[in-house]
């Protein structure tokens, strides 16, 4: 093999001069330990982009192999918390010598959490998809989470059309008769022919995507998801008893809501979290009635913040 092998990226200069605002890799797979809230770090499977910016406009190129080799390096050797992105992030720009003076790292991954059912106390499983992104320019740092969590929504037209349904097959049933049979009309609620009609309800979607504050030290995926289903009050489940089945339909029964409704329900909550400078957040709730979803989006309100 030869001793001594060519370096175009290093030895040639750009055809057409010009910085560039990002260059890096994409969809790189890596397993990572990760570190969240305060509980044991645990192993995901993570796809991740790197990137840095090109501030000399004839260079012909950046190191790639030298980011990937500091990813590696992490997914090795240690823990992703936010004091380990900070750092990788600033190995990026020292790596870059005078090439670039920002980087930036997104992790994408699902973050696995064992939740209790709401009443027989059965635990299963639920996949949470996690996007962290770091950012570090002329040395300061910045950091952002995007967590989505599933939840079930209820239409409050389809309920109140239901109810109205059930009135009017109770007055049919029951509209001539002078004195009522306690007995036979509890029977009769327990037939098809009593509830006639029941509220359509759907999967639904919140994603919330907040910035850390600078000192923040922890990745807060539990806190928010936590934020997220109390405020909401309808998870999805994993390990389902009849029990839990029936306690789940009581929540959606009085827990109706519009888009509109769970966008708000999650802007008061997000405000009252203190360790968040700034959210975007938007719903989806994956129409059972319509060939389309329906969604809102919504943010804190700063200036200079996010925008909807």
């Amino acid at each position: 093999m030869p001793k001594v092998m060519p370096d175009v990226a290093h030895q040639t200069s750009a055809s057409q001069e010009g910085t560039l605002d990002w260059v890096g890799m994409s969809q790189i797979e890596v397993p990572m330990m990760v570190q969240a809230d305060e509980a044991a770090p645990r192993q995901v499977s993570a796809k991740v982009e790197a990137m840095v910016n090109l501030i000399q406009p004839k260079a012909k190129g950046i190191h790639m192999s030298r980011l990937y080799l500091l990813l590696e390096q992490l997914s090795n050797e240690s823990t992703l918390t936010l004091k380990t992105l900070n750092q990788l992030l600033a190995d990026f720009i020292t790596s870059h010598d005078d090439l670039s003076d920002a980087a930036k790292v997104r992790f994408s991954f699902d973050y696995h959490l064992q939740r209790a059912s709401l009443i027989s106390g059965k635990k299963g499983w639920k996949a949470y998809p996690v996007v962290l992104e770091g950012r570090i320019n002329k040395g300061q740092f910045s950091t952002e989470l995007q967590i989505t969590v599933p939840y079930s929504s209820t239409c409050p037209c389809s309920a109140a059309l239901a109810r109205q349904l059930i009135q009017q097959a109770f007055s049919d049933k029951f509209g001539t008769t002078d004195a009522l049979d306690s007995t036979e009309v509890h029977q009769w609620l327990g037939t098809t022919q009593g509830i006639i009609a029941t509220p359509h309800s759907q999967r639904s979607l919140a994603t919330i995507k907040v910035k850390l504050y600078s000192e923040s030290e922890q990745i807060p995926v539990c806190a928010i998801i936590d934020s997220v289903e109390d405020a909401l009050k309808t998870p999805v489940q994993a390990a389902v008893k009849r029990e839990d089945e029936q306690e789940f339909a009581r929540l959606n029964g009085q827990n109706l809501m519009f888009c509109e409704d769970a966008a708000r329900r999650l802007k008061f909550a997000m405000n009252q979290i203190s360790f968040v400078s700034d959210f975007w957040l938007r719903v989806d709730h994956l129409e059972s009635l319509h060939a389309h979803d329906a969604s809102a989006v919504t943010v804190k309100g700063l200036e200079n913040g996010y925008q909807a």
